[in-house]
């Protein structure tokens, strides 16, 4: 179940019976690499204390939506963008009706209406409430807003009854969770991704670069593989480990890049750019370290070759996605570089903000076509490049 290692993962605990079970599934969550945080409902406290929660999860467990003190910390906003999925279990037959009529009385329900991640259900409750036209409603307008159910199970109740109801073991849902992390939006599509910075050598001990961490473009190769791709990672310098189950390619320079990538290409049906290509390089390399002699020295540089328009222009067939690092006007310059190099999509973000972008796990981007502008609220680099490949995927009809 490697697809849990390193996701982020909300587990909400509601007020039933079947809430003993949600510390078991919070320490396998754990034991297959997810990070968890958990959430409770003041009626969870009464089935099993936060302590406990916290003790395996290893942070404090969050219960008031109007607690100052959470707020100052990981608010309930921070918490819902910090999330990869959200799964609550156990989700009684109060809780699933406030999410279908979208009440925000309590900070799970909060955590919910706000998150841009997955989100779960495993439904606990009386064989009877369960089956009822008013339950049965509210499932089937939670699934067309694409919340995945997992379960319940059938057997005996601790009310007596035997029937349809009881929430599924620890060991099925997270495998189900796992299932999340999984799917065939790409399946059999060859995808080439660049990422992190490129450096261009000065001499042989300094180089010019830029401050990308690699972040985002992993996350993607991630999601990639994630949908079924086969994925080649074209990585500049980075102090990240690479996804399982990818090719990857190790680079420096911009000119190296830009190579590997026309090599990768051929075959390939989509190729993502989120690299930060440095835009150029010094004319000439010192072979020996340059001595600090004088107060000014000149560097002379000439231009990268441009990777993502070099793609573009010469693979026709390659549905190609660019990604466009801004300080101002982002929409503007995105949409022009689209046009200019003949892109299919840009991804645009502005880096001057310290919250998202280069360094940041969050990231809030502009998804661009030449009929489209959408606005990708601030989220996870990890949901963001989900929700960009699922852009993509759909794209070229997958």
């Amino acid at each position: 179940m490697s697809t849990l290692s390193n996701k982020r993962i909300i587990v909400g605990i509601t007020g039933g019976i079947a809430a003993y079970k949600s510390a078991e599934i919070v320490r396998r969550l754990q034991d297959h690499g997810a990070e968890v945080r958990v959430v409770m409902t003041p009626s969870a406290e009464e089935f099993i204390r936060p302590l406990t929660l916290q003790a395996l999860s290893g942070h404090p467990v969050h219960t008031g939506l109007l607690d100052p003190e959470a707020e100052a910390g990981m608010g309930h906003i921070e918490l819902a963008r910090w999330a990869d999925l959200l799964l609550i279990a156990p989700a009684t037959a109060d809780f699933i009706a406030s999410m279908a009529q979208g009440r925000g009385n309590s900070l799970l329900n909060a955590v919910y209406l706000a998150t841009p991640a997955l989100v779960a259900v495993a439904p606990a409750m009386n064989q009877g409430m369960w089956s009822h036209p008013a339950t049965c409603d509210n499932m089937q307008l939670l699934q067309q807003r694409d919340v995945r159910v997992f379960g319940p199970d059938s057997g005996s109740q601790a009310c007596g009854d035997v029937g349809y109801g009881r929430m599924q073991q620890p060991e099925t849902i997270v495998e189900q969770v796992a299932h999340c992390f999984s799917n065939s939006q790409l399946s059999g599509v060859k995808v080439v991704i660049t990422a992190g910075p490129t450096r261009e050598a000065i001499d042989p001990v300094r180089y010019i670069s830029n401050h990308s961490s690699g972040k985002m473009g992993y996350a993607l190769a991630t999601a990639a593989i994630e949908a079924g791709a086969d994925v080649t990672l074209i990585s500049g310098p980075v102090s990240l480990n690479p996804p399982s189950r990818c090719k990857v390619i190790h680079v420096t320079s911009a000119a190296e890049m830009h190579q590997t990538a026309m090599a990768a290409c051929d075959n390939a049906q989509v190729f993502i750019a989120s690299a930060a290509v440095a835009d150029y390089r010094p004319v000439s390399v010192a072979q020996q370290k340059i001595k600090k002699s004088a107060d000014v020295m000149t560097l002379e540089l000439e231009k990268n070759p441009d990777i993502v328009s070099s793609v573009a222009q010469h693979f026709n067939n390659l549905y190609v996605v660019g990604f466009a690092a801004e300080t101002q006007d982002v929409e503007r310059y995105a949409r022009d570089k689209l046009e200019r190099k003949k892109l299919d999509a840009i991804v645009a973000n502005d880096v001057s903000r310290a919250d998202v972008g280069f360094n940041s796990d969050d990231n809030e981007a502009w998804l661009i076509t030449a009929e489209t502008s959408q606005v990708l609220s601030k989220r996870s680099k990890t949901q963001l490049a989900r929700d960009i490949i699922a852009s993509v995927a759909s794209a070229i009809g997958k």
